[in-house]
């Protein structure tokens, strides 16, 4: 799984307990995962269709430095199927799991479309050699 977004938790991202308040961290996770399958799928217009049981596994508190990570597990002919882990960039200890979220890749007319992905896209992969040399 590549860790790519990080967020510092800071006052207003707590709960009165004094640790992560959970709507903020799903609201940091949807945002995430949409845009990890945008990019995926190549189209802006995407939607969440389904996220499964959410583990919080541990707190965080302010001042903490978490990272997301989010990783494609299977693509139907209209959706993308992604898996979650929230963790501490410094203890790398896990903080919350998502096992399975489903975005569903919509056409222009706001219809569930198909997208042709079969595979994960490295960002590596998406420029190719041009053959110009710096």
């Amino acid at each position: 799984m590549n860790f790519h977004t990080r967020k510092w938790v800071k006052p207003e991202d707590l709960n009165p307990n004094g640790t992560l308040f959970g709507g903020s961290l799903l609201r940091w996770i949807d945002e995430e995962a949409a845009i990890y399958a945008i990019v995926q799928l190549g189209n802006q217009r995407v939607v969440t269709k389904y996220i499964s049981e959410i583990n919080f596994v541990s707190a965080s508190r302010q001042g903490d430095i978490i990272e997301l990570g989010i990783t494609a597990t299977e693509f139907g002919r209209t959706s993308i199927t992604l898996t979650c882990e929230v963790r501490n960039k410094i203890t790398r200890k896990s903080i919350l799991t998502v096992e399975k979220m489903v975005f569903v890749n919509l056409g222009e007319d706001g219809l569930p479309a198909p997208h042709g992905r079969t595979e994960i896209k490295y960002v590596k992969d998406q420029f190719q050699d041009d053959g110009v040399s710096e």
